[in-house]
């Protein structure tokens, strides 16, 4: 099978509708503005949101940081508001027969922001950094990648070890973002606070965790779809002020918890509650007691009230869930709903069957200050149940290095951000490296399916039913607890226009202020 760019049928969201032309040029451009062209003037933005743990993308430790690195970084591919892969930096791709061989064609005169050319041996160099680098975060997800080749300035061959079709929406994201190699080659250390690269905006000036100030890129490749001169990112406002900080102008757009929907409203002010691809989650460490247990991570499922949770966290917004995807994308699995249900009783049931015999069964719940509530609302759950468990709080900061890096932690209350790529977000929450994986086992039938989902084309009829049974094997043999989905909630004062709802990555096409 012969598998080049569809934009009608790569939706990983599998949503099964074409976008019209007129959507397609107000979020992709249209294709035929250079470098440089003039985009009009919109204002600088200020949005209160989050700031990056690191603004290299190679190094960039959260999924979060996505959004925000998509201000500076641009890859060969992007995806539009359903989630389907679509032309970037590239203008195109195509498969080889057997999916092991991706040509992509890049567009002509691409500049970095150092003005530096950004041609076929740059993005050779990049992606085979990302895939290399000792301290690389997205090499995980590049390990198939056996050979990158750049036959001339606009041709960049990707050859894989097995068939991946995966391959378009993987480099849509942190993974494919390309960073310039002059930056990286002579100052590498630098790429954390000083990001080089081919996005939108270029970053001008950063204080660490209080504010970023960008300037727009002329030289971006979709430039024209690119009304505001200025963007300013700001780290997460507090629950308790930030509609009072949009009312006075200190942000223009942040996003708001559910708690604050009625009140942004009461104020005057516009609310977006935007679908995306993050889901609370609860990590489990199978390496560590009481879950080295089956029988304890059993009962865990089943001793969560999701639908509480739901209502004190989110206020209701979202939906429960039992899956790391969201319903309307493609590996949804229907079969799934209600599969771990509230039941208190069977949990203690499954306590009294494991090695503890029933007695309590004492844990820590690991969470942030951001999170504290819902950790309480947890616990007493978890107490009905017959578990006896306490809460450790640890700054946002160092939860990152406990968790992900340290695997110190036995559960902890977490998010999952969602990936560009279906098999890319199984590696990070079930595979043996992934982030939220602290357990490090993976099943090797979960393994075997992954590798079937990997050598099925996106445009295949077959897609959706190869993944949705790979999404039931994980869920039926990992420990990871899925809770709700959270959707993107963001508030805007006056004279900004509406923000597009982008499922995945948040993008600012056409976004004015006055």
């Amino acid at each position: 099978m012969n598998s080049s760019v569809d934009l009608s049928r790569r939706s990983f969201l599998g949503l099964g509708a074409a976008l019209s032309a007129a959507t397609l040029l107000a979020a992709c451009g249209d294709g035929t503005t250079g470098p440089g062209t003039a985009g009009g003037a919109g204002g600088t933005l200020k949005w209160g949101w989050a700031l990056p743990t690191s603004w290299d993308p190679v190094t960039s430790s959260a999924g979060w940081d996505v959004h925000v690195l998509s201000l500076v970084y641009a890859g060969l591919t992007k995806l539009d508001e359903q989630g389907t892969a679509v032309a970037a930096l590239a203008t195109g791709w195509k498969y080889n027969d057997d999916g092991t061989e991706v040509t992509f064609t890049l567009r002509p005169g691409l500049t970095f922001s150092d003005g530096t050319p950004l041609d076929a041996a740059a993005v050779k160099k990049s992606l085979e950094r990302g895939r290399d680098f000792p301290k690389s975060l997205v090499g995980p997800q590049l390990v198939n990648v056996k050979e990158i080749a750049a036959p001339d300035s606009g041709t960049v061959i990707i050859r894989l070890g097995v068939p991946d079709f995966q391959i378009p929406n993987l480099l849509a994201g942190k993974t494919g973002m390309i960073v310039s190699p002059a930056a990286f080659t002579t100052a590498p250390d630098a790429l954390a606070t000083k990001p080089v690269g081919a996005g939108p905006f270029t970053l001008t000036s950063y204080t660490q965790n209080a504010k970023a100030v960008l300037a727009r890129n002329p030289a971006y490749w979709d430039a024209a779809s690119i009304k505001l001169q200025g963007f300013e990112a700001y780290p997460l406002p507090e629950a308790a002020t930030v509609v009072a900080a949009l009312q006075s102008g200190q942000y223009d757009v942040a996003q708001i918890p559910g708690s604050q929907v009625e009140a942004a409203r009461a104020a005057g002010l516009q609310v977006q509650v935007i679908p995306s691809l993050v889901v609370a989650t609860l990590d489990v460490n199978i390496g560590k007691k009481p879950f080295d247990d089956p029988k304890v991570v059993e009962a865990l499922h089943y001793a969560v009230d999701r639908a509480a949770l739901l209502k004190t966290a989110q206020f209701g917004h979202g939906e429960v869930t039992y899956q790391p995807f969201p319903k309307g994308y493609a590996g949804y699995n229907p079969a799934l709903d209600g599969i771990f249900a509230y039941q208190p009783d069977k949990a203690k049931q499954l306590l009294a069957e494991s090695s503890y015999q029933g007695a309590p069964v004492e844990l820590v719940i690991t969470t942030t200050p951001a999170a504290a509530g819902g950790a309480e609302q947890l616990q007493s759950q978890l107490q009905a149940a017959g578990f006896k468990p306490t809460i450790e709080v640890i700054p946002q900061t160092q939860f990152t290095q406990l968790v992900y890096v340290q695997h110190s932690r036995a559960l902890s209350v977490d998010q999952f951000a969602g990936r560009d790529s279906a098999v890319q977000a199984f590696q990070v929450l079930f595979g043996k490296e992934g982030l939220m994986n602290p357990g490090r086992v993976q099943p090797p039938e979960l393994a075997d399916a992954l590798a079937k989902v990997s050598r099925t084309p996106l445009n295949d009829p077959k897609y959706a039913s190869v993944l949705q049974e790979a999404t039931a094997i994980a869920v039926r043999t990992m420990p990871n607890v899925f809770l709700y989905t959270v959707p993107r909630i963001l508030a805007r004062r006056g004279g900004v226009s509406a923000i597009p709802e982008f499922t995945a990555v948040q993008r600012f096409e056409g976004v004015t202020v006055s």
